[in-house]
C-alpha cells in the first residue's frame, strides 16, 4: 500500500490566503483523518525557515508532527521570489535554495520541489535557449547539493511557469542529468500540458495519448507524485484547475498502473489541492478516493 500525503498549501493561498488553517489544525485534521502524512507547504503561516530559524524549534515542530502519527512527503519551497531564467547570476536563487534544503534536512523532510519560477511569457524577454541554460544548469547545481544532504529534487512541471511542453520537459530532465533531480509528476498538470497544451508559446505540443504517453515517455525520470482530477480547465487561466477526484476527466484505470512503473524510488501518494476554493472541506472526500485507488492498484 501507498503512504497518503496532501499539500498543506491548499489551506493558506487562493481562497485561504486571507484565512489560512492554523499549522496545529491541519496536523490534527489529517490525523484524524488517518493520513501517513503531509508535504508543506513552507510559506505563509505553516512553517518554513523564517518562521522557524532554529534547529530547536524545527526539531519541536518536526515531533509535533511524528507525535501525531504522521511525517513530511516533501517541502514546496518558496522559491517564487528568485529569478532563475532572467537572472544572468544565480546565487540568490541558490542561497534561497540552500536555506530550504537545510529547513528540510532540520525538519527530516525528504524532498524538496522547484519549478520554473517565471512564466510562458518570460520568452517574450529572454530568449529560449538562455533561459534553458540557466534552470539546467542551476537546477543540476541544486541536485549536487541536495543530494550532498540526502534530499532529493522534484521539479513540478505546469502551464504557468516555462517549459510547459512535452519535449521541454523530457528534454530538460534528461539535460541536467543528476540521479538526484527527476519530475513531479502531477496528474492534472500532466493532462493539461500533454493533452491540451494550455499556455504553450507558439505552436502547440500536445501528445496523443495526453497523460498516459507523457507518464510512458518519462518513466525511470519521475521522483514525485501527486494525485489529483482534471475537468480540462485553468484556474484563473493561469494553472491547472486541481479538481477534487471525480469532478473531472482523468482515467486512473490506465494512469496508475503505469505510475506504479514509473520508478518513484518512496511510497507517497500526494493530494494537491492548490487553489480548490473549499479545499478543507472536501479534504475527507479526497482522502477517501486515494483511499480507494490505493486498495485497488497498490494493495
Amino acid at each position: 500500500m501507498k503512504k497518503i500525503s496532501i499539500g498543506t498549501w491548499a489551506y493558506t493561498i487562493g481562497p485561504y490566503a486571507d484565512n489560512p488553517v492554523p499549522w496545529d489544525e491541519v496536523v490534527t485534521k489529517l490525523a484524524a483523518l488517518r493520513f501517513d502524512g503531509l508535504e508543506l507547504g513552507g510559506f505563509g503561516i505553516h512553517p518554513h525557515p523564517d518562521n522557524l530559524p532554529t534547529k530547536e524549534g524545527r526539531r519541536e515542530c518536526a515531533q509535533k508532527v511524528k507525535d501525531a502519527g504522521l511525517a513530511f512527503s516533501g517541502l514546496a519551497a518558496n522559491l517564487w521570489g528568485e529569478h532563475l531564467l532572467d537572472a544572468e547570476d544565480n546565487a540568490a536563487y541558490l542561497a534561497e535554495f540552500r536555506k530550504n534544503l537545510a529547513f528540510c534536512v532540520d525538519m527530516g523532510i525528504p524532498g524538496i520541489r522547484v519549478d520554473a519560477v517565471q512564466p510562458p511569457t518570460i520568452f517574450d524577454t529572454v530568449d529560449y535557449a538562455t533561459a534553458r541554460d540557466r534552470a539546467v544548469r542551476t537546477w543540476r547545481q541544486c541536485a549536487k547539493d541536495a543530494a550532498d544532504a540526502g534530499v532529493y529534487v522534484t521539479w513540478e512541471f505546469e502551464p504557468g511557469f516555462a517549459f510547459n511542453k512535452p519535449s521541454d520537459i523530457i528534454g530538460i530532465v534528461e539535460e541536467v542529468d543528476h540521479p538526484n533531480f527527476g519530475i513531479m509528476f502531477d496528474t492534472c498538470h500532466a493532462h493539461m500540458v500533454a493533452a491540451v497544451g494550455a499556455r504553450q508559446p507558439g505552436e502547440k505540443e500536445t501528445l496523443p495519448g495526453g497523460a498516459l504517453e507523457l507518464a510512458q515517455k518519462l518513466r525511470g525520470k519521475i521522483n514525485h507524485l501527486h494525485l489529483i482530477d482534471s475537468d480540462g480547465t485553468l484556474h484563473g487561466d493561469e494553472t491547472s484547475t486541481h479538481a477534487p477526484f471525480g469532478d473531472g476527466i482523468l482515467d486512473y484505470d490506465t494512469l496508475i498502473p503505469e505510475l506504479l512503473q514509473s520508478g518513484v524510488p518512496h511510497d507517497w501518494w500526494t493530494i494537491d489541492l492548490c487553489f480548490w476554493p473549499d479545499a478543507w472541506a472536501v479534504t475527507a472526500q479526497c482522502k477517501r478516493a486515494i483511499d480507494e485507488l490505493n486498495r485497488k492498484f497498490a494493495s
